[in-house]
Formats: C-alpha cells, sequence, structure tokens
C-alpha cells in the first residue's frame, strides 16, 4: 500500500507539471516543417530546415509560414494570433512583414526569406520562455536553504520518534518502528521544491498567451515590487504621427481656403508636419493644387508659387523674416504652444491666412495604461526631449503623474538612477535604441514589441503586441505569481509542520490515534500535487486581467 500510494502521488504530481509545461510544448508544435521553394520558375517541396536566407518561400492559402521574411508577391490576410494574442487577421501585402509559424489566409504571397531557424522570432519566443521557465525566482532561495537542512532534520526527527515510543515509552518496536517510518514518509520536501517553479511556468505561459515575455523567473517577482514606472513618450506612449487638431483662419478667411492653400505648398515636403497636413485635407477629399517655383527653407518651411500668389508655409519665423504681420494670432499662437502642439502659419502674397496645429497623436491605450498602473499604487513618470510644455501638455491628456522634459538620449539612464537613488524600485518602458541603456538601468526595463532588436534584447520583458496598456497587464501577472508562490510555500511549510508532529504520534496519547506509514504516503503525495494544483488555478484567478 505504502509503494502504490507513493506511485499514485508522483503520477498524479507529473500529470499536474505536465500541465504546467504545455506552453513550451505548443509553442514548439507551431513550427513548419516543410517550405515551397521558388526556384528557377518552379517550385520545389523541402524540409523547412533547408531554407536559406534570401530564398523566394510560396505560402499558399492556409499554409503555416515557415520562415520570417518580407513580402515581394501577392496579397493575403495572415492569423497572427500566435504572436500578438489578437484574433483578427492582418492584411499583408507586397513590402510587409511576415512571421513564422503564423497562418496564410486565403490568398497566395512569396516571401523573402529574412530570418530562419533559430533566428526566427519563434525560435526567440521558445528560447525566453524556456529560460523563464528553468529560471529561479529570488523567494526560491529561500525555500532552498529550508530543504538543504530538511531531509537530515527529518531523519534525526524519525530517530527521536523511534527512541522516544521505544525506550522511553516503552512501546513495542513495531509500534516504534511503524511511527519513524511515518515520519520518514509524510516529510514532503517536493512540496518545497514545486512552490515556485510550477507558479512560475504557469505565470510565464499566462504571459505568453497575452503576448508578454517574460525573459526570467525573477522577472515575475520583482516586478510586482515596482513603485515608479517611466516611459519614453515618442513611440511608446505617443504614435511619433502628427494629426492636425485646430484649423485657424484670420477674419475673413476661410477654413477651406486657409487648408488649400496649406495643402498646396505641403504636399512638395516631405516634413513629417506637412505630411500631416497633406493626410488630414485627404480625408476631407481637398485637392491639392499645383504650385511652382517651390523652395524648402531648411528646418522653417516653404515658399512656393499658386495662382501667380507667393506662398509661404512654416514657422513663425520664418513668416516674421519675410516681413509678414501676425500679431492676429497672438494670443491662440500662445494658447497653443502651452498646449505642447506644433502650428504652421499660411500667407499668400505677404498677407497673413491664418495657421494649422499639429500634436503627436497618444496611442491607443496609453490612457487607459496610466490609469490602470494608477490603481495599482504606481508612480508614472514621462521621459522626453521634447520642449516642457509640449511635454506637460502630452502628460496631462494623459494623466500622467511626472515629466522629465528636455531629456538628451543619453541622459535617460541618469533619470533612473536618480529615481532609484531616492530609494525607488524603477521600471523603464521604451522602444528605440536610444532606450536601451535605460532600460537595462531599470530595475524591471520593460521594450515594445514594434521597437527596434538593441531595446528587446535589454529589455526583462517584451511586449510582443506593443500595446501599452499591457505594461500594467504584466505587473498584475506578476502580484499573482508572486501571491501564488506565497500560498504554495506557505502551504508546504504548514503541511509539513503539522504532519510531522501526526506521524510522530502527538495524537496518540490523547485519542489513541495513529497514522499509518501507507496513509503517511498518501498524504505526502497530495502534498505535492495541492501545490501544483494550486499554481495551476492561476490561469484562472488571471483571467480578469483582461
Amino acid at each position: 500500500m505504502l509503494v502504490t500510494f507513493v506511485r499514485f502521488g508522483k503520477w498524479l504530481e507529473s500529470r499536474a507539471r505536465g500541465k504546467a509545461g504545455q506552453a513550451l510544448r505548443k509553442l514548439l508544435a507551431l513550427q513548419a516543417d516543410r517550405a515551397c521553394l521558388l526556384v528557377d520558375g518552379g517550385e520545389q517541396e523541402v524540409p523547412a530546415s533547408r531554407v536559406q536566407v534570401g530564398d523566394l518561400v510560396l505560402i499558399r492559402p492556409g499554409d503555416r509560414i515557415p520562415v520570417d521574411g518580407i513580402v515581394v508577391e501577392g496579397a493575403s490576410a495572415v492569423d497572427e494570433a500566435m504572436v500578438t494574442g489578437e484574433p483578427l487577421p492582418v492584411a499583408k501585402a507586397a513590402g510587409d512583414p511576415v512571421t513564422g509559424a503564423t497562418v496564410n489566409g486565403s490568398g497566395r504571397l512569396v516571401v523573402r526569406a529574412t530570418r530562419i531557424g533559430e533566428e526566427t522570432l519563434l525560435s526567440q519566443i521558445v528560447r525566453m520562455v524556456a529560460a523563464a521557465q528553468g529560471d529561479k525566482a529570488p523567494i526560491q532561495r529561500l525555500a532552498d536553504r529550508v530543504a538543504s537542512w530538511f531531509v537530515p532534520t527529518v531523519v534525526v526527527l524519525a530517530l527521536l520518534t523511534f527512541t522516544t515510543w521505544y525506550w522511553l515509552a516503552d512501546k513495542p518496536f513495531l509500534f516504534a518502528f511503524k511511527l519513524a517510518i511515518a515520519v520518514l514518509v509524510i516529510a514532503c520536501p517536493c512540496a518545497l521544491g514545486l512552490a515556485t517553479p510550477t507558479a512560475i511556468m504557469v505565470g510565464s505561459a499566462v504571459g505568453l498567451s497575452r503576448g508578454i515575455l517574460f525573459k526570467r523567473a525573477s522577472v515575475l517577482e520583482q516586478v510586482s515590487r515596482l513603485q515608479v514606472v517611466l516611459f519614453d513618450k515618442t513611440g511608446t506612449l505617443t504614435s511619433g504621427l502628427f494629426a492636425v487638431t485646430d484649423i485657424l483662419p484670420v477674419h475673413g478667411v476661410s477654413a477651406g481656403e486657409l487648408l488649400g492653400t496649406a495643402v498646396a505648398a505641403e504636399q512638395v515636403s516631405s516634413h513629417p508636419l506637412a505630411k500631416a497636413i497633406v493626410a488630414h485635407a485627404r480625408t476631407l477629399d481637398v485637392v491639392a493644387s499645383a504650385v511652382d517655383d517651390v523652395e524648402e527653407i531648411g528646418g522653417h518651411g516653404v515658399r512656393c508659387t499658386l495662382d501667380g500668389m507667393v506662398v509661404l508655409a512654416g514657422s513663425l519665423r520664418m513668416l516674421g523674416d519675410h516681413g509678414i504681420e501676425t500679431s492676429a494670432l497672438t494670443a491662440e499662437l500662445d494658447r497653443l504652444a502651452g498646449e505642447g502642439k506644433a502650428t504652421v502659419l499660411v500667407a499668400a502674397n505677404g498677407r497673413l491666412l491664418g495657421a494649422i496645429a499639429l500634436a503627436d497623436t497618444p496611442k491607443a491605450g496609453a490612457v487607459e495604461a496610466i490609469r490602470r498602473l494608477k490603481r495599482i499604487g504606481l508612480r508614472t513618470v514621462m521621459v522626453s526631449g521634447d520642449r516642457r510644455p509640449a511635454a506637460l501638455a502630452v502628460a496631462r491628456t494623459l494623466g500622467i503623474d511626472a515629466v522629465e522634459a528636455e531629456v538628451l538620449p543619453a541622459d535617460k539612464q541618469v533619470i533612473v538612477r536618480n529615481y532609484q537613488q531616492q530609494g525607488c524600485c524603477v521600471g523603464m518602458v521604451g522602444d528605440g535604441i536610444n532606450d536601451a541603456p535605460a532600460l537595462a538601468r531599470a530595475d524591471i526595463g520593460i521594450a515594445i514589441g514594434s521597437g527596434t532588436d538593441v531595446a528587446k534584447e535589454t529589455g526583462d520583458i517584451i511586449l510582443v503586441r506593443s500595446d501599452v496598456v499591457d505594461v500594467a497587464r504584466a505587473i498584475e501577472i506578476g502580484e499573482l505569481t508572486l501571491d501564488r508562490i506565497r500560498q504554495n510555500l506557505f502551504w508546504a511549510f504548514i503541511y509539513n509542520i503539522i504532519g510531522i508532529p501526526v506521524a510522530a504520534g502527538l495524537l496518540y496519547p490523547i485519542f489513541g490515534v495513529i497514522l499509518k506509514p501507507e496513509f503517511a504516503g498518501l498524504a505526502m503525495a497530495f502534498s505535492s500535487v495541492s501545490v501544483v494544483s494550486n499554481s495551476l488555478l492561476l490561469k484562472w484567478s488571471t483571467r480578469r486581467v483582461a
């Protein structure tokens, strides 16, 4: 019975642990085995491992894409749920990137391979998940220290149990021997050993299913201790793309006339503000008139001729240099500057027509991310190289607590260090090369998935979907995982603290009850199963992390 119960418990334990590791096996199963190469105008079926960088791969409707690459021909919708967690397919056409292991829709695609084998995104994700699930969290050190003393302590307690009952209590040898064996059997270092890794495996799998990659187990624990989160502005909180917010014609000029003149001048410019004005006009079906004698005045604007009129579109300084009177809009320009908006002034034949205001647009979900972080109790700080009024305006829109403005890229890590010197546990969220030093310096670096490879290599957490709300989700998952680890350790300790004295015969003098070795073995087995099962319940508790 003893052997049967122990083996039964081990079987239950292995099954439960197997469920905890399902995420990694599912990832490995996503890899495509075959690929269709286009060679000399013909098609050739080969193992996916034979594809080389630069090869052209045919992706038929319904096929799983075998490599990372760029579409060179065709159009389709690709199911990228494996990468992003989003259920809606993403439209792909020539020039768009595709990711290996995603599934092609109804169209035919020809893809040029850019990353193969171990270099593909899926392989990188597999390595990160395996590393995270095999890593030890700092809290595991406590369990390891206890476990190192556990076995010799239990052996000593078993000998004391036998000695006490056989020599001091004058009980039969078999009675004392059974109790000593029960002490050895019921003691469960396995529960202590399983408490942390099983929770880490489930927590990292839950994060992966939501497009959040934790690089190490320690990150899942440390992220729950964050006090301050620093955000890079452009590309992280904002899209980096300007949008028209205000059209301000002077008295006697219509908004349509102002926009039409502005788009005629700006259609020839490659400046981001000019592109934003042209895009806005296109949404309103405003047709740009042809212009002549175009001259771009570096960093200030455009001068051109429209229907015989000399048109200027650019900065306040440029119009001032050309003697254009702008006092009619002074109050409005001051207001827009206070809101952190950029302005393009337009004049024709020496007369001011008006101004167009533009602003960097916040990313979808940025406001929600900041709100959730505040609800958790974290302080949020935006780090930006913009002028302070512009940075403050964005911060007010998003609800951010503090702003570090006019910061040079090299100084971002100094900002991180300053907060750390105040005793804060600091997280840094960024996406660019210039964010990499700060990501490395922070206690937890969080890299946006659409950012540079340098940022993603440096970050401790990667947000695959590039959704800034995932910053809050990652912290919430970390907190839930750490809570589950603490629960596991608590019950593992309590089980041994209560179980060993009962097995030693503590209840016998009062109730005449002893614990047989075979039932002690069953209790030991179920203690491990209960710890693993408690970890698996983390999947249900994280459902509220929407």
